[in-house]
């Protein structure tokens, strides 16, 4: 029997190229949790922790970040914490409507964007006003509290008469001089005159005997003041200075019976 042909080798019919055999074909196969060693699945539990750890405090900071970012938008931005009424306390010389035209603060402006200092200033502006404080009442309110000049002294002014505080401010007018104020006769009501300045010293030096008895302090001059008591009777005092010891002495002198009293210079006192 002839031997058949070897392996290997090619037959004529082949051109002398070898055979290949089918091509092999590669599988992904998923390993399962067995495969994989505790001590290797322990590590990886670990990683994962420490990179979810490092990334939460960036994460909380972005989302901290984006709500602070939204509501600065809604409260500066948007009218829905807007300007919605302005509530007055404390005001009686002047009016709320006065004190709203002052504000001067359209409806629907944010709220947190209101400059609460210039919005006092344009409320102590207003001549009765002293001082103005300013606050936010959320949502949507304004807080004015007024707090109004105290009058001291009434000062003629033709038929009328203007009132003026401690410091000069003339602020209000009124038709009569109200009974508990005394009356002070100066040229022109101001806090920058040196003639109401000086009024409003002698007032102050005035004992409470002596005050009672005044009717008008009359300043015709820095140097010339005098004093119109009740019962047609007058006190000379002179200029503004040592006005505790002029009131001292005219004080003293108030039971004598005569109708001029001269305090300018309190050391030597005449009177008639």
């Amino acid at each position: 029997m002839s031997p058949g042909p070897a392996r290997g080798r090619t037959s004529a019919g082949d051109g002398g190229a070898p055979r290949r055999g089918p091509a092999r074909r590669w599988q992904l196969v998923r390993a399962g949790r067995d495969a994989v060693p505790p001590s290797t699945r322990r590590f990886m539990a670990r990683a994962r922790q420490r990179r979810m750890r490092a990334a939460l405090p960036w994460a909380v900071a972005a989302g901290v970040l984006a709500l602070a970012g939204l509501v600065a938008w809604v409260v500066l931005g948007t009218g829905l914490f807007g300007v919605r009424e302005v509530r007055v306390k404390g005001a009686d010389l002047v009016t709320p409507v006065q004190v709203r035209d002052a504000v001067a603060v359209p409806d629907g402006v944010p709220l947190a964007r209101v400059d609460l200092a210039v919005v006092a200033r344009r409320v102590g502006a207003l001549p009765p006003v002293q001082r103005a404080t300013v606050s936010r009442d959320w949502p949507g309110t304004l807080v004015v509290r007024v707090t109004e000049r105290t009058p001291v002294a009434a000062v003629p002014q033709g038929e009328r008469f203007t009132l003026i505080d401690s410091s000069g401010v003339a602020f209000r007018t009124v038709d009569q001089r109200p009974a508990e104020l005394p009356q002070v006769t100066v040229g022109r009501p101001a806090a920058d005159d040196p003639g109401t300045r000086a009024g409003l010293e002698v007032l102050v030096a005035l004992t409470p005997q002596l005050r009672a008895e005044v009717v008008d302090v009359n300043v015709e001059g820095l140097a010339r003041i005098t004093l119109r008591l009740k019962g047609n009777r007058t006190v000379v005092w002179g200029d503004a200075t040592r006005g505790t010891d002029k009131a001292r002495v005219a004080t003293a002198l108030l039971d004598e019976d005569t109708d001029r009293i001269d305090v300018s210079a309190p050391d030597v006192v005449t009177f008639r």
